[in-house]
């Protein structure tokens, strides 16, 4: 297996503000949108088989419901780890609120890591194809819990996790489209803010938020 640089990673403020100018660079329509929006959040978050199961447990839930159920998973488990969920079996976490699809994805994601056909260190240096084929290779993992864990706990620099409803609104939003683009075309769209794609998703969740907040339902 080839590794690749990880030095690029967005895991501090100062990688991501030399991403966000080099991407201003590249598009010269982003640096308006940049100056609204600054500072923009890093997003770094914890990786592992906690920052994974984290990921699985917020989807298609509201903030609030997710931190609630996160809660509990935490204080449920103690320690948050792969030996500790599966010792527990489902009755043990069976108050926690995890819906059964959200449970089983996250005892694959368990078993996994305990068999070795998961390691999250080669992950970390895998080429992002890769990284990807070994996430979704889980069951229960697609393609957005992939990206989004890829972008937040390894900090892959040129990923733009198309599968996001707000940043495809977004995205339709910045370019003046009359209709919120799919998945495939909001790839073709991002291509363009490659390798800087982390930076540019980052970005535009925090336009997303600002301009939610200022036009109120527009999105």
């Amino acid at each position: 297996m080839k590794s690749t640089p990880v030095r690029d990673r967005l895991r501090d403020e100062q990688t991501l503000a030399t991403h966000l100018a080099e991407l201003g660079a590249l598009d010269p329509c982003l640096i308006e949108v940049i100056e609204q929006c600054l500072p923009v959040p890093l997003r770094a978050e914890e990786g592992g088989f906690r920052g994974l199961s984290r990921i699985v447990i917020g989807q298609l839930l509201s903030v609030q419901s997710a931190k609630a159920i996160w809660e509990r998973f935490c204080n449920v488990l103690g320690e948050v780890n792969a030996e500790r969920y599966l010792c527990l079996g489902e009755e043990g976490v069976a108050g926690i609120g995890l819906s059964n699809a959200k449970f089983h994805t996250i005892r694959a994601i368990a078993n996994a890591e305990i068999g070795q056909t998961l390691r999250y260190d080669l992950i970390e240096r895998s080429p992002l194809n890769e990284a990807m084929r070994t996430l979704t290779s889980i069951k229960g993992i697609g393609p957005w819990t992939a990206e989004v864990y890829l972008s937040f706990c390894v900090g892959h620099e040129d990923i733009f996790p198309a599968g996001d409803l707000a940043l495809r609104k977004i995205v339709a939003h910045h370019l003046e489209l009359d209709d919120t683009p799919s998945i495939s075309e909001t790839i073709k769209l991002t291509q363009k803010w490659s390798p800087y794609r982390g930076a540019a998703a980052r970005l535009m969740w925090r336009y997303y938020a600002l301009v939610k907040q200022r036009e109120g339902i527009l999105l």
